[in-house]
């Protein structure tokens, strides 16, 4: 029996859905409609409150994954210092960006808010160097390739086990924004068959994910937004430790501008100019040039920089090396005093799951280092492993020297 409580009158209803389609009437021909949304699983919770990408976000930001965004650190690792970004501020960052950008151009905004706040939910503690080092033991022991875009599909599809649209899922797969390009054209992506074997050659085929294109526009959006939002930002952080100081921090001569908040407002405006009423993403060949400029000066200043990598390479690659082969050694002899069951195979966010117990054993270990926080990393290694234990102060910079 309907609750009046929770359900509309017919004029509710009514005013309700009139909204709904006065804003779907607004949108571009090239901008993807909430009735295109395509699910592996019959998906009929829906109203015009929550039409399709709107109950994506909702599936994305209400599970326990997301919460742990807050503590993998983007760029640099083991600094005690609340300035710092970490992974969730970055998803928030790519999201508001995206979202201005796909309102001005007239795209599905909650499609758009989907893709960004997922994207990145498949990283590993300690940004990009530890996806590097899991790579490596995952190509080492099943000769298969970990990359963190795949990982964030594989990890809201199959590990929390969220039904989520295939151009959500797609947006996610082929955000990777380490290269920029002057132009962003949609691929299209028609099937999770398709999606499948596109993730499946990111595993077999080394550098297969800087090939991807997204399927909508929509993801086109968050892909150069993920620029966007590091860009400025890895530079902020970067002061914050001194890494860059006042000198070196300040582009100068750049047509972006000096500084973070001038590269969004200036990027951003350059991108919605060439590409209103266009079924594609543009920027003029000036702000391309400065983009990719403002790249390389942060591969060479901050991404090589020892503060980014000397204690990670140091500590952290020994360390997940030898907790990925107890945990697979764990898997397979199906031990579950183990914490790679207690805390994750059998976890309270993974009941209903059980199919996810015949993954392939190297799987679902990568899935639990991958889904660990840094300092649960930490401290479960020196539970495990008393006598060999990393003392915390060895590892981070303090607060105050």
């Amino acid at each position: 029996m309907a609750n009046p409580l929770f359900e509309y009158t017919p004029e509710e209803a009514a005013y309700l859905q009139e909204g709904y389609d006065a804003s779907q009437s607004l949108l571009s021909p090239y901008a993807t409609r909430h009735e295109d949304a395509l699910y592996e699983r019959p998906d009929c919770d829906s109203d015009p409150v929550r039409p399709s990408f709107v109950r994506d976000v909702d599936r994305i930001l209400n599970n326990a994954f997301y919460n742990r965004c807050m503590d993998k650190t983007q760029v640099f690792p083991f600094y005690r210092n609340d300035d710092l970004t970490r992974r969730s501020f970055h998803l928030q960052l790519v999201s508001q960006t995206a979202r201005k950008i796909a309102g001005a151009l007239r795209l599905n905004v909650p499609l758009t808010e989907a893709i960004a706040l997922g994207h990145d939910m498949g990283h590993t503690p300690f940004g990009h160097g530890g996806e590097y080092i899991l790579n490596d033991l995952y190509r080492e022991h099943a000769g298969r390739c970990f990359n963190h875009n795949v990982q964030s599909v594989r990890l809201l599809r199959t590990v929390a086990g969220r039904n989520l649209s295939l151009q959500t899922l797609n947006g996610m797969l082929c955000h990777c924004g380490e290269k920029a390009f002057l132009e962003y054209r949609p691929d299209p992506c028609e099937s999770f068959a398709q999606l499948d074997a596109m993730m499946e050659r990111c595993y077999v085929v080394p550098g297969a994910s800087q090939d991807l294109r997204p399927s909508t526009l929509e993801g086109c959006v968050v892909r150069v937004c993920d620029i966007l939002a590091y860009l400025g930002k890895d530079r902020q952080d970067a002061l914050s430790i001194g890494v860059l100081d006042e000198e070196s921090y300040y582009v100068e001569g750049s047509v972006l501008g000096r500084t973070n908040w001038e590269f969004i407002r200036n990027a951003t405006a350059n991108i919605i100019k060439n590409s209103i009423g266009r079924d594609c993403l543009a920027m003029d060949q000036e702000v391309f040039d400065a983009i990719v400029q403002i790249k390389d000066m942060n591969n060479a200043q901050i991404y090589q920089s020892d503060a980014a990598h000397k204690t990670l390479d140091a500590y952290i690659k020994p360390m997940m090396a030898r907790l990925y082969d107890r945990f697979l050694a764990d898997v397979e002899a199906g031990d579950e005093s183990s914490y790679v069951f207690r805390h994750h195979v059998n976890a309270w966010m993974m009941k209903g799951n059980e199919s996810y117990r015949n993954q392939d054993a190297n799987a679902i270990v990568v899935d639990y280092l991958a889904s660990m926080t840094d300092e649960y990393f930490i401290d479960l290694y020196n539970k495990l492993y008393p006598d060999d234990a990393v003392p915390v102060d060895a590892l981070y910079v303090p607060h105050f020297k």
